[in-house]
């Protein structure tokens, strides 16, 4: 019955702590492609296959649903997965929708017309490849009209966190805060569209100020799953036991991951 939870190296292990707070009775696999992290700098094709290659590898795991926890997979990949490659006894779900449907207040399932809502101006913070993908404008265009977004892709974040170098990160995000305000000097709004960037959302909201809602993704992905599986529970595949799989070194990983979350992780290879 177990859940896959997919990231391109360690972000995406902020989206699997708030689902097996949310969801803990179901079990996790989650695997993590550090080989090839950072996915932000590589081409669409890159990003897709090296995506249904790990998705490919939950689905052995016994994880008929799995969750894109990476935003970069998500917007580069997705969508094409969803046309030409998931089957239909399986589900790949991205991170963007959840998010969106926070942000112009909209139930699951709402289909019906964009219309106004009540934020005009976003900031999206993400990386190159995800803000060049214009994934996240495409999803909003469908749900909300008249909303300004100015996309900051964030070069070199997701680097320093994984490296563990939390001044080199919180220097980085500053900088990358005052680019975007020179462009739009009032976002009411940001998006932290990576899900390495939760472990950074109180610099990013330092440097925003007070008057700006930082949306983060983690808890409102784990929200939505939890709805989804209880519309969907046919989807628990039959992997039982939470399993945490890297491409790269296990036990650097692994001492890596620890750091992340501050408790025990031990990964193996996938």
């Amino acid at each position: 019955m177990a859940v896959g939870i997919f990231d391109s190296g360690l972000g995406g292990l902020t989206v699997l702590d708030a689902v097996s707070k949310r969801l803990p009775d179901v079990p996790l696999v989650y695997l993590g492609d550090s080989r090839h992290a950072p996915y932000g700098v590589r081409d669409a094709d890159d990003v897709y296959q090296l995506t249904c290659n790990s998705v490919e590898r939950l689905w052995a795991a016994g994880c008929d649903l799995v969750v894109l926890a990476c935003n970069t997979a998500s917007a580069a990949a997705l969508r094409r997965m969803q046309e030409n490659f998931v089957p239909p006894n399986k589900r790949v779900l991205g991170v963007f929708v959840p998010l969106i449907e926070a942000l112009t207040e909209r139930q699951w399932g709402d289909n019906s017309p964009p219309r106004e809502v009540g934020v005009k101006h976003v900031a999206l913070f993400a990386t190159p490849a995800t803000v060049s993908s214009r994934a996240f404008q495409r999803e909003l265009a469908f749900r909300a009209i008249g909303v300004d977004v100015e996309a900051q892709p964030c070069g070199g974040v997701v680097d320093a966190i994984e490296d563990g170098d939390e001044m080199l990160a919180e220097a980085l995000v500053k900088s990358h805060v005052e680019a975007l305000k020179r462009r739009m000097p009032k976002p009411e709004a940001a998006v932290l569209g990576c899900t390495h960037y939760p472990l950074m959302e109180q610099v990013f909201q330092a440097a925003l100020g007070d008057d700006v809602r930082v949306y983060s993704q983690a808890n409102l992905v784990a929200d939505s799953l939890g709805d989804y599986l209880t519309r969907h529970p046919d989807m628990l595949g039959e992997g039982a036991g939470n399993q945490f799989l890297t491409t790269g070194d296990p036990d650097r990983v692994s001492s890596k991951a620890t750091q992340f979350l501050r408790r025990k992780i031990t990964f193996e290879p996938a």
